[in-house]
């Protein structure tokens, strides 16, 4: 059974209950960074027009105001990943919850559907983006594809075509023509332009499935058929990286929610200095190991900006080592990247990289003044019981929007409250 097969089934399965509870987890995150990205004045025009465009409808965006849904969802795509600061998948190397969320969401809400039925949509479309993603596998991304943007607006449509119970052939026949619409280069990348392949893979989801609702017709396989989306795409094609036809989709347990508010690269290392005994003012040395991905991501040595910092191991090991919170976004600025203490420690930081460590993995030695070494590890992929990350995550969100929503936030997504959750993203 190919691809497409594949997620027809997924269209129709029964979800599993823990996979769809770490989709609530992932729904919450996903609102709080919205809420925030809204704050970033910097999309006040994009927002602006995408609205004056769009005219009114029934959608809430972040920020207020109700437009059609495929607006709302450009719009709340863009938004949610304007900080960077989302949910990822590593095999599918991208972003499920900014691409699939937005566009069930926007349309659950227009049609009353109910919060739990949008739920079930929205861990559909991430476990189907998460399948698209491994499919097309890492050919496509190393060639310049942004697999959020790609293998993400084929799990927004799949959403959105259980939210709206098409039929199989309405279904292939949305998937065929979001083959034509699938798009976002990583060339983008630190740019406005990155957040927006989020929220262009959302619209596409809408589009693609109510267009096929209409009787629009496609390529019967426009995914993985002759000159298909993969086979042009540079799609690896191989489904021996995915796993058995019949098996429950549970893929959502692998992504890693972001605790720290920089490149998740850097992910692994700071949680390995979490976890060590060491005071700044006693270090000589650090050697942290790393993946050779991450050596041309985010291994900036001397970052000037608050926005390069978020991509440095040596200063955000150097603000992890001097007690500054990671996890705390505000604290990524230019002051902190000339900041002389941090700037000293950094220098003592040397970079390499280890094949034997996987992208999830980091290995940091902390030499100090009285010759004693303190060493530390971390893998990303060792398992955190949902309860830890929901702790950790509620945390984060009241680091991000403040106590009052946070908590507006969470009592939403555990009631299942779809009034008081578009009313929060609304604020």
């Amino acid at each position: 059974m190919n691809i497409t097969g594949r997620l027809l089934i997924l269209a129709q399965a029964k979800t599993d209950a823990e996979a769809l509870e770490m989709m609530q987890l992932s729904l919450a995150d996903w609102a709080a960074c919205g809420i925030a990205g809204a704050e970033d004045r910097a999309f006040d025009g994009f927002r602006a027009t995408v609205t004056g465009q769009a005219g009114t409808g029934t959608a809430t965006v972040f920020g207020g105001g109700r437009i059609p849904p495929a607006g709302a969802a450009l719009i709340n795509g863009t938004l949610s990943h304007a900080l960077d600061y989302d949910d990822t998948h590593f095999a599918h190397i991208g972003h499920p919850s900014v691409a699939v969320v937005p566009a069930v969401l926007a349309l659950a809400e227009e049609r009353d559907i109910p919060f739990a039925e949008m739920c079930e949509a929205a861990l559909t479309g991430v476990e189907a983006s998460i399948l698209v993603g491994q499919w097309l596998g890492r050919g496509h991304y190393q060639t310049g594809f942004h697999q959020t943007a790609t293998a993400g607006a084929f799990g927004a449509t799949l959403g959105a075509a259980r939210l709206l119970e098409l039929t199989p052939d309405q279904t292939r026949m949305a998937l065929g023509l979001c083959a034509s619409m699938a798009s976002g280069l990583k060339s983008q990348f630190g740019t406005m332009a990155k957040p927006l392949n989020a929220g262009l893979a959302a619209r596409t989801g809408i589009e693609a499935a109510l267009w096929a609702a209409a009787g629009v017709t496609a390529a019967s396989d426009g995914l993985a058929g002759p000159l298909g989306f993969g086979p042009t795409h540079h799609g690896s094609a191989d489904e021996t990286a995915l796993p058995d036809a019949g098996s429950p989709a549970r893929q959502i347990l692998q992504i890693s929610h972001k605790f720290h508010a920089c490149c998740h690269g850097l992910h692994a290392m700071l949680e390995a200095v979490s976890k060590m005994n060491v005071t700044a003012e006693h270090v000589d040395r650090i050697m942290i190991s790393t993946h050779p991905r991450w050596m041309t991501v985010c291994n900036q040595q001397n970052p000037e900006t608050g926005l390069a910092v978020k991509f440095s191991y040596p200063h955000t090991a150097a603000m992890a080592l001097a007690g500054i919170s990671t996890a705390n976004i505000a604290r990524y600025t230019d002051e902190t990247a000339c900041d002389p203490q941090l700037v000293a420690l950094r220098e003592r930081v040397t970079v390499q990289e280890d094949d034997t460590l996987s992208e999830m993995q980091a290995r940091i030695l902390v030499m100090n003044n009285d010759g004693s070494e303190v060493s530390g590890f971390h893998d990303l992929a060792a398992p955190v019981s949902l309860a830890e990350r929901r702790s950790r995550l509620m945390r984060k969100a009241v680091a991000l929007i403040g106590a009052r929503r946070a908590d507006t936030l969470w009592s939403a997504v555990d009631t299942g409250d779809f009034r008081a959750f578009v009313q929060v993203i609304g604020d």
